[in-house]
């Protein structure tokens, strides 16, 4: 079993930046592929940003590219997504999860363990 727990959500103004933090516990953290998903009210929960946990190559969705970073820090269990110029869009509930794959994490299905969720709201 491996536990995940979102921090760093909160209300941003338009152009400002945060810092989602996701600590896991359990199994070997370096063992995962690690990736960020975003649900909006009313729609499905959507591809952010994930980390392989191989080689950490990082893939991004188009809308966030140039904007967001995901890290991890294995020493820590933790990954990281640093969140910039943020626009109204981004509004929604920032998931964590972990999966053990070898392709790069896109597809949500491909995870195991998902977080509880943190709120990021951005106002314009």
């Amino acid at each position: 079993q491996v536990q995940l727990v979102e921090s760093g959500g909160g209300l941003v103004q338009a152009g400002g930046s945060l810092r989602l933090s996701c600590a896991a516990s359990g199994r070997t953290f370096s063992s995962f592929s690690m990736g960020w998903f975003r649900q909006a009210p009313g729609k499905e929960r959507e591809f952010v940003a994930t980390i392989h946990w191989s080689d950490h190559s990082t893939h991004y969705v188009d809308s966030v590219k140039g904007r967001f970073t995901i890290s991890r820090d294995n020493a820590k269990n933790t990954v990281y997504l640093e969140m910039n110029s943020l626009k109204p869009e981004d509004t929604g509930v920032y998931f964590c999860a972990a999966g053990l794959m070898l392709v790069p994490g896109i597809d949500r299905d491909l995870y195991e363990y998902w977080g509880q969720g943190t709120q990021v709201t951005v106002s314009s």
